[in-house]
């Protein structure tokens, strides 16, 4: 059992940190030392990172709120915070995306119907900047409300005081099958406007789309009525129960990690699926970093390519993508997806920030509207594309539709906008100013750099 970590020791790893930034050289990249990552974009070289080995703790609980550490990952959190009956407002989907990185990278999950984006439940944190100094920043300062979506570019988070919700030790879930998409549209409506469903609170909301005739969405409730739960850690996938059952029952902890295990379904491109390969994989390493390293061994290696090159199939794209659409515009988003790109099963995720000044825009870096229900739509695979796959044309594609629909697409993974289009949907003259005020020197890579430049 994990156990908070204290001020003390906090303020030692803070100390680590400023003494490794203040060693670099004044041309060096700034970037962290971290072992994993769930990022999936390419960085050109390799550079010594910041060292942020003491900062992967949970600081300390009181009641509804946390102190946690930039680094903690949140399966860690989730492990102290369940030991207290709650649970952050918003759990993203994979147990090693740190908080630092949920709130300056986005991160959504089945409660952000009624909860937002995970920097929506942040009350306080400290930053250390391109500076070199440590800034505590609040709701309504500059720093603050452009750090989601800044992706290191502003600085990096050493400590977040963060919202908890009391919650029960199971989750009961339904799982709703619907023939087309605006039908599954019309339905997430009403459950944000009336947060039930066939007469029972609703607390989480996702769903899957395996085809255009099959989609599915998962209402859960917290409970704490008795009953025997399911286990899709072992033999069982869960993605897979969603078409073979209506109801089901998980413990907390397992709801939380349920897409965890198999990648959502990703883990099927190792084999990991197959009932003969599932029984000798060890269950330790049923896990979504596990399958990223392959996956980053694999980029490495060339492995796909050359089987692709050898079994005189077309060169593939890879299409790994989130991106949030209005939620009237859901099926007409699928329909061309459908036709353009062609990839099934997606992931479907409602959202709404918890502000609700219909049309305000209250974080620049990722101006969704307050007032305005999206979905996220999440595909990770390769299409078939053939010689043209080089110049990634369907994630481009994709990039213009989401735009012309008045969406968002997150920027975890390759993005190929131009600058002033890029500048225009990330709030860039905005971010540039913050940026200006707090790494004066300009130390810290730009937004753009990174997610498009990949330096």
């Amino acid at each position: 059992m994990r156990t908070p970590v204290g001020r003390e020791q906090h303020q030692r790893g803070v100390a680590r940190l400023r003494a490794s930034y203040a060693a670099l050289a004044q041309e060096a990249p700034v970037r962290l030392a971290k072992r994993t990552s769930n990022l999936f974009r390419a960085r050109d070289g390799t550079f010594a990172g910041l060292d942020v080995s003491g900062l992967a703790g949970v600081i300390e609980v009181d009641g509804d709120v946390a102190e946690v550490q930039g680094m903690c990952t949140y399966e860690h959190l989730v492990e102290v915070t369940l030991a207290h009956g709650r649970i952050p407002l918003v759990v993203p989907q994979l147990r090693t995306i740190t908080l630092g990185g949920a709130v300056s990278g986005l991160g959504i999950e089945s409660t952000s119907f009624r909860r937002g984006l995970p920097h929506e439940s942040v009350l306080e944190m400290d930053v250390l900047t391109g500076s070199g100094e440590v800034v505590t920043s609040k709701p309504g300062d500059a720093l603050f409300d452009a750090f989601p979506n800044s992706y290191g570019s502003l600085g990096y988070a050493t400590r977040l005081r963060i919202e908890l919700e009391p919650v029960p030790a199971r989750v009961a879930l339904r799982h709703v099958r619907f023939h087309d998409a605006a039908s599954l549209a019309a339905a997430v409506t009403r459950i944000v406007e009336d947060r039930a469903w066939d007469g029972e609170r609703v607390d989480g909301l996702d769903g899957v789309a395996f085809s255009p005739t099959e989609l599915y969405l998962t209402v859960a409730r917290w409970t704490d009525e008795p009953g025997e739960t399911s286990d899709y850690t072992g033999q069982r996938v869960f993605y897979r129960s969603l078409q073979q059952r209506t109801t089901d029952r998980l413990t907390m902890h397992d709801y939380l990690w349920r897409w965890d295990t198999d990648w959502f379904w990703c883990s099927r491109a190792f084999g990991a699926q197959h009932p003969l390969v599932r029984r000798v994989w060890p269950r330790r390493l049923r896990r979504s970093d596990v399958y990223w390293r392959l996956v980053a061994l694999d980029r490495r290696l060339g492995v796909g390519d050359r089987l692709d090159r050898l079994a005189r199939r077309p060169q593939g794209e890879r299409v790994v993508q989130d991106v949030e659409v209005p939620v009237a515009r859901l099926a007409e988003f699928l329909d061309w997806f459908d036709g353009e790109v062609g990839m099934r099963p997606v992931w479907l995720c409602p959202l709404r920030l918890r502000r609700d000044d219909a049309g305000e825009r209250p974080w620049p870096g990722y101006p969704l509207s307050a007032g305005e229900t999206y979905v996220n739509v999440g595909f990770w695979g390769v299409v078939d594309v053939g010689p043209d796959a080089p110049r990634s044309p369907r994630n481009r594609a994709i990039e213009a539709k989401v735009s012309e629909l008045g969406g968002h697409k997150s920027l975890y993974s390759e993005a190929f906008y131009d600058r002033d289009e890029f500048d225009r949907l990330y709030g860039g003259a905005h971010l540039a100013q913050v940026k200006a005020l707090h790494d004066p020197d300009d130390r810290l890579t730009s937004l753009y750099d990174k997610v498009v430049h990949r330096r």
